[in-house]
């Protein structure tokens, strides 16, 4: 399930918006898109034993909820770009899906 290009994903004030293949939309907050970041700056990632280490991330709300721009990631994902300068999310079209459900 894949937006059928860039022309069907914009940002409208605090949302951002997803014309799907199937004809369906989502709209998904910038906020909880960006609370819900999937890379590991944001997420943590797994040490040497396999505990996973989760930082303590803060955010700027002036800055961090605020997309500047996105890109398409191969056939698959959506990476977008935040005003604070964060932008190694990269999220699966699935997760949007689920996101907008």
């Amino acid at each position: 399930m894949n937006p059928i290009s860039l022309k069907n994903a914009v940002v409208i004030g605090s949302e951002l918006a997803l014309a799907w293949g199937d004809g369906s939309e989502s709209y998904l907050a910038l906020e909880a898109m960006r609370k819900d970041c999937p890379c590991a700056a944001c997420k943590g990632e797994p040490d040497v034993t396999g505990k996973v280490l989760v930082p303590k991330v803060k955010h700027d709300p002036a800055r961090s909820f605020s997309m500047t721009k996105f890109q398409l990631v191969g056939g698959y994902a959506l990476q977008p770009f935040w005003a604070d300068g964060h932008s190694s999310g990269i999220y699966s079209f699935d997760v949007l899906k689920k996101l907008g459900a």
